[in-house]
């Protein structure tokens, strides 16, 4: 796990983060919500309590609408960055295409507030 506790002990008190430091500590964020994603499902897979079980994916699930939160954000703080994500996913788009798998769509979570089209 990342050490949360170093990575700025203190540093509200002395000044505040830059953009470029935002936008790292950002990336930061979403690296240690995949990783908590990672931890809480193992962990689900790993016991036979039904409870936990449930629990561990209902709160691995929320983690994974904080990576969208923090993703959309860096997005705003560091729109310079989108032309290399959309390339990333055309990239695999011809992959799945060359090798005959159908590229999901992604399905909208049925929220008004959502901002995916409905």
């Amino acid at each position: 796990m990342p050490e949360f506790s170093e990575a700025f002990t203190g540093l509200a008190a002395k000044r505040k983060l830059s953009h470029n430091e935002l936008v790292r500590a950002i990336r930061f964020m979403i690296a240690a919500e995949y990783e908590a994603i990672q931890l809480y499902e193992q962990l689900a897979e790993s016991t036979d309590n039904e409870l936990s079980r449930r629990i561990l994916h209902n709160i691995a699930r929320e983690e994974m609408e904080h990576v969208g939160e923090f993703r959309r954000l860096l997005s705003v703080l560091s729109p310079q960055d989108e032309p290399f994500y959309y390339h990333g996913v055309k990239e695999t788009e011809e992959v799945l295409e060359e090798m005959g798998i159908p590229i999901p769509e992604a399905e909208c979570c049925g929220e008004k507030s959502c901002g995916c089209s409905h």
